[in-house]
């Protein structure tokens, strides 16, 4: 089989996210939200998912792309022949009054570096999920797409007859298409798209000088950083999964999903990392995304919400061709009507640096307090309920291991910030809750394999109890630990240091890709076992499985290397990251030599 690879890259300012391929087409752009209708679909149909393409005149070219060092501003290189251009996309982002200036607005630089380069422009939005395509009508100085509620307008210096019939042009000047959705630019377009450019440039590479990480693969965990910044719609403080839906977890496998939600699980993993970058303003907008989210009447959570709060996340099927033939095309995620009770501890979890952490005042922590013993209930309500686990089985109901471990981790949280708030009621509450959680991770082990099972009566293996060496339930006891991981590679481990999920049968069958942050919480755990030179042969190994610009899916097949999954998955940059901070500390003890 080929291998398979996402030839594209990504901009986005917190408000939007939009694709951009090695073609120069913006793939995938949804407005004005993360989660809304899609302007540019293309990576789902390209018959109806319409496009915005910067082409040469000559069908033969060749094109790379890159991103503009430590920023999240994408240029693609077009060479055909002696003749050259580049296309410089961005997001503009930056600070204005004191506030973020982060507009629904794309820019695209077009200039030309060697030759005598023509281009051709197309841009052809769509609606309804490309059941209509835009009719494009010309003003002034722009180009207007009708069919929509808010002004859909392409503002350049571009002659816009050549683009709306679609016509070759030669590339003598810089270009700038300036792509808004609602208020259009009114400015002058040469020189406020490059003050926009030099400010966006400059915020992205200040946000990267004051993240803190250690020197292991830095470039690496840079990108990453960056990757997971823009997966925050800032607005409210929700973070997403991905910024895709329905690519495929294995070609044919129909496990296509939406992933343009917010999961309370992943966001525990990136605030993680966000604070091991020093960066707090991801987890205090995030705090109030959480202050602000609906509960049931009982006071429980869902495991995903909308970025705005919202519960109701119908999942629909549309009629588009799907990626690359691969169908269903989903709209929305049943799982948000699922029972996974491990989000409660995972919010306690991501609470507690707000009470750890000397550099939060009291007035940030205090309102807190109502919130921590309501989690706690929720803990006690669900501890011995059955849940679909962080795998989000749809017919399978257990009592998960992965459940108990954060049942216990958030305990052991809430019982620190009992302490710090002088909360004896919390404090007792969460020991209480703490033991009855090890009593029933203990209920998981399988003594004939010295090892801890996916869920009590399972007799199955899962990647998710590699977080009971990484979250630190054994404590000291390396033997317990190497025992378990042992139990886990047995069964588990694929080639090259990836890893599976589990490997019995599902709703969909037996999983066919490995699962890269499965793989990375694997090299985490190499190196808590003191298998150091092990982990660092595993993470170098696993950093191969990007694209061209170091980006990671969700899936990846063992066999061929490819990627799958919905791209980038946010999950596997968190375990990128994760595991190189592990490693970069091990690596720090003076002895390791």
């Amino acid at each position: 089989m080929t291998k398979h690879t996402y030839e594209s890259g990504l901009i986005g300012n917190c408000a939007f996210i939009a694709h951009v391929e090695k073609t120069t087409n913006i793939s995938w752009l949804c407005f004005p939200r993360f989660d809304s209708d899609f302007i540019f679909g293309g990576l789902l149909d390209r018959r109806k998912g319409g496009q915005f393409t910067v082409l040469p005149e000559s069908e033969n070219f060749e094109t790379s792309q890159a991103y503009l060092e430590n920023t999240n501003i994408l240029q693609t290189t077009v060479t055909s022949g002696e003749n050259s251009y580049r296309v410089t996309d961005f997001a503009p982002r930056f600070k204005n009054y004191d506030r973020y200036y982060k507009p629904l607005m794309l820019i695209r630089k077009v200039e030309a570096l060697s030759g005598s380069p023509r281009i051709k422009i197309k841009c052809e939005p769509v609606t309804d999920y490309g059941k209509i395509q835009l009719t494009p009508s010309i003003g002034s100085n722009h180009v207007r797409y009708m069919g929509i509620d808010q002004e859909l307008r392409l503002t350049t210096n571009a002659s816009m007859s050549y683009i709306t019939e679609d016509k070759s042009f030669a590339l003598h000047k810089p270009i700038y298409l300036v792509l808004t959705y609602g208020r259009p630019l009114e400015a002058p377009i040469e020189t406020t798209c490059e003050r926009f450019l030099h400010a966006t440039t400059a915020y992205w590479q200040e946000w990267v000088k004051s993240t803190s990480i250690p020197n292991f693969h830095q470039k690496l965990v840079l990108r990453s950083a960056l990757v997971l910044k823009i997966h925050q719609y800032e607005d409210t403080g929700a973070i997403i999964a991905a910024s895709t839906t329905s690519l495929p977890e294995s070609p044919n496998s129909t496990r296509n999903w939406d992933y343009r939600y917010c999961w309370i699980r992943d966001t525990y993993y990136t605030l993680t990392c966000f604070n091991s970058l020093g960066h707090f303003e991801e987890l205090e907008k995030y705090f109030e995304f959480i202050h602000n989210l609906r509960t049931g009447e009982d006071g429980r959570y869902q495991p995903l919400y909308s970025i705005t709060g919202g519960a109701l996340l119908t999942e629909e099927i549309s009629d588009l061709d799907g990626y690359l033939g691969n169908k269903p095309v989903r709209f929305g995620n049943q799982a948000y009507t699922h029972i996974q009770n491990d989000l409660y501890g995972q919010v306690l979890v991501s609470l507690l640096p707000l009470y750890s952490d000397q550099r939060f005042t009291e007035e940030e922590r205090m309102h807190s307090e109502p919130m921590i013993m309501n989690l706690l209930n929720k803990i006690e309500l669900t501890m011995n309920e059955k849940d679909a686990g962080l795998w989000e089985f749809r017919n399978l109901a257990q009592e998960h291991c992965y459940t108990f471990l954060f049942h216990w981790a958030g305990a052991c949280a809430a019982a620190k910030m009992g302490i710090r708030l002088k909360n004896d009621t919390m404090y007792n509450k969460a020991i209480a809750l703490r033991d009855l959680a090890i009593a029933k991770i203990e209920s998981c082990y399988l003594p004939d394999r010295k090892a801890y099972s996916q869920a009590i009566g399972s007799k199955y293996m899962d990647a998710s109890t590699l977080q009971l060496i990484t979250m630190g339930y054994f404590g000291d006891d390396l033997e317990r630990a190497n025992e378990h991981l042992k139990a886990l590679e047995e069964d588990l481990l694929a080639k090259n240091f990836l890893f599976y999920r589990y490997k019995h049968m599902d709703d969909f069958g037996v999983p066919e890709t490995t699962f890269l942050i499965c793989a990375f919480w694997y090299i985490e755990a190499l190196a808590c076992v003191g298998r150091l030179q092990e982990a660092v042969e595993g993470f170098e190994t696993l950093v191969q499985y990007c694209n061209d610009l170091k980006l990671f899916s969700e899936d990846v097949d063992q066999h061929t290397g490819s990627q799958w999954g919905n791209f980038p998955q946010a999950y596997s940059h968190v375990g990128l990251m994760n595991a190189a901070f592990r490693i970069g500390k091990k690596l720090d003890k003076p002895n390791f030599l």
